[in-house]
């Protein structure tokens, strides 16, 4: 086994970054609390499932290559074995914001399971989704360089181009969506938590399971329900959770609909099919890789790179208990935005649709980087 790094890398060259983006101090693995107890062993097919997105891509592969090659040698199960082997290929670095903070908002997000059909029926009566023909994405960077990464969605009105249509908009039935249903479930505030999440499996009354994942979003911003109720005085503070907001609707029936129409964001799916080989069984985050629960993060990609181990330092949800572990940097959401900001993805079905909807929780990352590659500006 290969000794602890206790010598610090030098740092690379970097330019000012903008506020969102990280900067990045050496840091020795000694520093990262908690690195030494870890089971990292438990992070490791996510790893190996990153490496293959990672080396397929033509601006990664020179740096991904050697450290991904090297870990076909190690013991999968060991994690005395893998912390080793990112000792002896990758240099930490301590994340921190351009504003010198050093921790930022931990959130969580989990895979919803709903009950649904294939067709619509009496007690399957909500659609999914796929996007509509008449939906435009325009890439603003394509047109003005210094709004590099901006897009946004609309449609033609006549010449012009428009915001594309609200929820309460496709809701009342004028976007043209009517042939482009996946499935139908049994309960509408489910439906729009899948939209949060971004993807889920749905059990169909068919009798199979299907997956579905991100594929598009009106462009509309979010707005919370739960912050809507909070104001309005219908809920306490203590109630603003996942399992608040589905007490309030089952007391509330008739008031959920124009609840959610009032979040204007309404995101539409495609089926996933996973490789029934893969070593992770997870939806499909935005590196193309199935994501692991309790493993794998979402981050803002203008700041962490994607496909990055990160070690990730937080708390557990509603606590002051340490929650300390290697972690790899696979998705990226809507509301990931900023230097530090973490989306920590906790699994399947309602248990982990707990703890996701109770955490927010304050973190430090240290991103681990391939020996002599430098950062990305």
């Amino acid at each position: 086994m290969v000794a602890a790094c206790t010598t610090v890398p030098p740092a690379p060259p970097r330019t000012l970054p903008e506020p969102s983006r990280a900067i990045f101090k050496p840091a020795s693995f000694e520093q990262l609390p908690g690195w030494s107890s870890d089971a990292s062993a438990e992070a490791w097919p996510a790893f190996l499932t990153g490496c293959q997105a990672l080396v397929a891509r033509a601006e990664g592969a020179a740096i991904w290559r050697d450290p991904c090659s090297a870990a076909r040698l190690i013991d999968a199960h060991d994690s005395r074995a893998v912390r080793a082997f990112f000792e002896l290929h990758f240099s930490a670095y301590r994340a921190v914001a351009a504003d010198g903070e050093q921790t930022g908002l931990v959130t969580g997000y989990y895979e919803p399971l709903l009950e649904g059909s294939r067709t619509r029926d009496k007690r399957h009566r909500y659609p999914l989704f796929a996007p509509p023909d008449d939906l435009l994405r325009i890439d603003l960077g394509t047109l003005y360089p210094e709004l590099k990464d901006k897009r946004v969605r609309g449609r033609l009105e006549g010449h012009s181009v428009v915001p594309y249509w609200s929820r309460a908009d496709i809701e009342a039935g004028k976007a043209p969506v009517a042939d482009k249903a996946l499935a139908y479930v049994d309960d509408a505030l489910e439906a729009f938590f899948l939209q949060i999440q971004g993807s889920g499996r749905i059990r169909l009354a068919e009798g199979a399971t299907m997956r579905v994942g991100y594929a598009d979003q009106n462009g509309h911003p979010f707005r919370s329900i739960a912050k809507i109720l909070l104001e309005r005085g219908a809920i306490a503070p203590g109630e603003a959770t996942l399992r608040g907001l589905k007490a309030w609707a089952q007391d509330h029936p008739q008031d959920v609909a124009p609840l959610l129409d009032e979040n204007p964001s309404y995101v539409f799916f495609r089926e996933v099919t996973l490789d029934p080989s893969a070593l992770v069984d997870g939806p499909i985050g935005t590196l193309g890789v199935a994501l692991a629960a309790g493993r794998t993060i979402a981050v803002d990609a203008r700041s962490i790179p994607l496909g990055a181990p990160v070690f990730l330092a937080t708390t557990w949800p509603l606590s002051d208990r340490p929650l300390q572990r290697l972690v790899l940097a696979q998705d990226t959401g809507g509301a990931i935005r900023g230097a530090l900001r973490v989306d920590f993805f906790w699994g399947l079905g309602d248990e982990a649709g707990r703890e996701a909807g109770r955490m927010k929780q304050q973190g430090s990352v240290w991103v681990l980087w391939p020996k002599g590659a430098p950062l990305p500006q």
